[in-house]
């Protein structure tokens, strides 16, 4: 983030902080649909949280810290939001018949729906780990700082998400389809 525009925006310049919420809307989103896994309630999130961040931006003590507080914020709307909304929505999208790489669309689509329903069943905080490690790439040190827990939690959170997942996806991978009969 530019030091100069989280200066100004923390003096309250709209416009300043209009280009921040630009500049970082995309990440935000895409932090909350992953720990939430709803599109839909990540959006509500995401909106939640910028409100927050504007009003808490003038008590931001270091303008260069500025990404990782707003990913603290975004983190801590989702954990709020979270347990008031039980629903899940599943996204369909149409396979084409036919791929110009020559990957198998249906296994691909499997596989992520595998992923996606294992993913669910993990505890939101060891899916905010999971995500601000492996999605936004932040080091653990730094997803640790970024949530404000120490760095052995952190680890042990994306350890304990990573397992889950490797269980989940490989139980899923040796379960019969319905009709087939195991040999």
């Amino acid at each position: 983030m530019d030091r100069d525009l989280v200066e100004r925006a923390r003096a309250g310049d709209q416009e300043a902080f209009a280009e921040l919420v630009h500049q970082s809307s995309d990440t935000l989103f895409g932090i909350a649909r992953r720990i939430l896994r709803d599109p839909e309630l990540a959006e509500d999130v995401l909106q939640n949280a910028l409100v927050t961040i504007w009003r808490k931006l003038p008590h931001l003590r270091e303008a260069d810290r500025f990404e990782g507080w707003a990913f603290r914020i975004l983190v801590n709307t989702c954990y709020a939001e979270a347990p008031s909304s039980r629903r899940w929505t599943s996204v369909v999208r149409e396979l084409p018949l036919e791929r110009a790489d020559g990957t198998d669309a249906v296994q691909a689509f499997l596989d992520r729906d595998e992923l996606e329903q294992a993913f669910r069943t993990l505890p939101l905080d060891q899916r905010a780990v999971f995500v601000l490690h492996h999605h936004v790439g932040l080091p653990l040190v730094v997803v640790a700082e970024t949530l404000g827990i120490p760095d052995g939690t952190a680890r042990s959170r994306l350890h304990y998400a990573t397992r889950a997942l490797r269980v989940a996806f490989d139980e899923a991978r040796f379960q019969p389809l319905q009709g087939e009969l195991p040999a």
